[in-house]
């Protein structure tokens, strides 16, 4: 049975059967004896994006009193959940990250980061979600945004949806209903950050 530790657009923590690219955390969120969750779902506002492979480096996951071993479908839906790239395993993401956060301003501090997108991610304890900046064919690539109850990825044009089971063949999407990414990743995205996509969306777009 799968552990309850895959995180959806909505930035819910699951147990499904979801192989991802990205692991991250929000902390320590479980109890190590059982491998099962807490009652809460961050313990603070560093919300990451981690590499699975780093230096050789072995963990079981959630087998231990260190962080919380997430997974994430791909980057795209981390970044939709709330969460940014970490600065020791994904350095460089991380780096080009701030710099297109900050454009023409001072770099920003991770934990200024932080205090921003926590504000942006949540509301009431709840995803928040943001209306919608731009008509959806405007909005960069790896944005997510909400239709009825489903998440699609935007990528090339095409609009991917979220399921359990991965991403649904690509359609155009004419509108939709809300924003899904948090407004400050989406200007990143903007500014020229690419988040890695899953292969079908690169697949499927061409891209």
């Amino acid at each position: 049975m799968p552990l309850q530790n895959r995180v959806t657009p909505f930035g819910d923590i699951v147990a499904i059967a979801q192989w991802g690219l990205f692991t991250g955390n929000r902390g320590i969120l479980h109890d190590p004896a059982t491998r099962t969750l807490l009652g809460r779902r961050w313990a603070g506002k560093t919300w990451l994006i981690c590499a699975c492979e780093f230096q050789g480096r072995r963990r079981t996951v959630m087998g231990g009193r260190s962080w919380t071993e997430l997974f994430f479908l791909d980057e795209a839906v981390a970044l939709a959940a709330g969460h940014r790239p970490c600065f020791f395993c994904r350095r460089e993401a991380a780096e080009r990250f701030r710099k297109l956060w900050a454009g023409r301003q001072a770099l920003p501090t991770a934990a200024d980061m932080d205090a921003v997108l926590h504000g942006e991610r949540l509301e009431r304890r709840r995803k928040r979600l943001h209306p919608i900046p731009a008509p959806v064919a405007d909005l960069p690539d790896g944005a997510m945004v909400v239709v009825g109850d489903d998440a699609f990825t935007l990528h090339a044009g095409l609009a991917h949806r979220w399921t359990e089971a991965g991403y649904d063949p690509p359609r155009k999407l004419q509108d939709a209903d809300w924003l899904l990414t948090p407004p400050s990743t989406l200007r990143v995205l903007g500014a020229g950050y690419r988040p890695v996509f899953h292969p079908a969306i690169r697949t499927t777009s061409g891209g």
